[in-house]
């Protein structure tokens, strides 16, 4: 029903995933999708710029309904118009969140690996990180939580706010029901909210789904804040909207107040436009032919790999258009001077996301992200949301590469 075979053509519009790199190279790195936005976005904003007014703009009560609507029939997930703060963006809400329910040197705790921006949004307002990282159950494929450490730092009485990601990127978990509960449950009994990063929530693959974290229960709701925003499911980031959401009357005014401070209080006024075309019928139908195709992408990738790399750790990619792929259990080859210059016996070591990153980018000419920024050293992330076309060519080039590296 939807063309997702013909690539979208970014270059020349300062695309940030496209213009940086050079004609020739594949980019699979930042989280931004190859395909056009979906037709009713697109016709939605074109009728609103034919109008050519874009002066100061309020947020009608459509936009809200949207929003309750979607998260009500989609995910059972019931929101009051009150629990609603409609923002620029997801990043900007992580900070104004943590600001909100931390004092100077309290902790965050975050499960590692993370997106990138936690990081910063945990220090930029002097509350400290606390590291847990994520076990690798290599029978089930998959990334899960290190439940007797996420105890033991809950129970730190420095420890104010839990920072989840649901679905996370970028391991690709979509965090069942179970695993919430016994989170949530932790996180209550010490006193720790839970701040709910839940952007990716759309992007989920088949056989599996997305539980809305505050959806659980009213006690789970009143401790926590979620962020839900349609850009990234509908690959429209750089229209820039998002909402806070959260049933803790004394969190919400604590957020108010920063938003207020910072000159956080006005949105984009296109954003209102595409998010209520975005939590539409046809918004719905095309996220099924999107997911299918991520799906059929993943597969592939996954299929080479334990053929071609089987000691790279590749989880099961249950959610997220962001593959992980670890290279800890691997050793490098022929070239392990490459990686690992000075070291004696360099191939007894793993090779660097970043050393693979940086040699695929010169020599294959697809970019990847170097999985250092997301905390772990020995990753990489891999960006499969492109058409089936591009992601032959990018895996012929990234195994091709890799063949010369392991």
């Amino acid at each position: 029903m939807f063309d997702f075979e013909s690539e979208a053509t970014p270059r020349g519009t300062n695309s940030v995933k496209w213009d940086s790199c050079e004609p020739d190279v594949i980019p699979m790195w930042v989280a931004e999708m190859d395909f056009p936005a979906a037709p009713c976005i697109v016709n939605a904003l074109q009728e609103r710029v034919s109008k050519g007014v874009f002066g100061y703009t309020e947020i009608p009560d459509s936009y809200y309904g949207s929003v309750m609507r979607w998260f009500a029939q989609r995910h059972a997930w019931e929101i009051s118009r009150e629990q609603i703060i409609p923002v620029q963006g997801i990043v900007p809400a992580t900070s104004i969140a943590i600001k909100a329910l931390t004092s100077p040197g309290d902790k965050v705790i975050l499960p590692t690996p993370a997106y990138n921006c936690f990081f910063h949004n945990i220090t930029n307002q002097d509350a400290e990180i606390s590291e847990t990282r994520l076990l690798w159950n290599a029978s089930l494929h998959r990334y899960e939580m290190d439940w007797d450490d996420i105890e033991r730092r809950c129970a730190d009485p420095a420890a104010k706010a839990f920072l989840l990601c649901n679905p996370h990127n970028p391991t690709g978990r979509c965090w069942t029901r179970e695993e919430l509960e016994r989170l949530g449950d932790i996180c209550l009994h010490n006193g720790v909210a839970v701040i709910s990063d839940e952007i990716h929530c759309e992007i989920v693959a088949p056989g599996h789904s997305y539980t809305p974290f505050a959806s659980i229960s009213p006690e789970f709701a009143a401790n926590s804040i979620s962020f839900v925003s349609p850009t990234k499911g509908f690959n429209i980031a750089g229209i820039q909207i998002a909402n806070i959401v959260s049933a803790n009357e004394e969190f919400r005014r604590r957020m108010d107040r920063i938003i207020n401070i910072w000159e956080h209080c006005d949105v984009n006024q296109l954003g209102i436009v595409a998010l209520q075309a975005a939590y539409s019928d046809e918004g719905a139908a095309w996220l099924v032919e999107m997911n299918e195709l991520v799906h059929c992408n993943f597969v592939m990738l996954r299929d080479e790999f334990a053929g071609r790399f089987p000691a790279v750790r590749i989880p099961e990619m249950e959610a997220t258009y962001l593959l992980w792929a670890d290279f800890v259990d691997c050793s490098v080859g022929g070239s392990a001077s490459i990686f690992r210059e000075g070291v004696e016996e360099p191939e007894a070591l793993p090779p660097t996301g970043k050393a693979i990153a940086d040699r695929l980018l010169a020599a294959n000419r697809v970019r990847i992200s170097d999985g250092a920024i997301y905390g772990v050293p020995t990753g990489c992330r891999i960006n499969l949301a492109c058409p089936a076309t591009t992601m032959k060519e990018g895996l012929r080039r990234i195994t091709e590469g890799l063949s010369q590296i392991l």
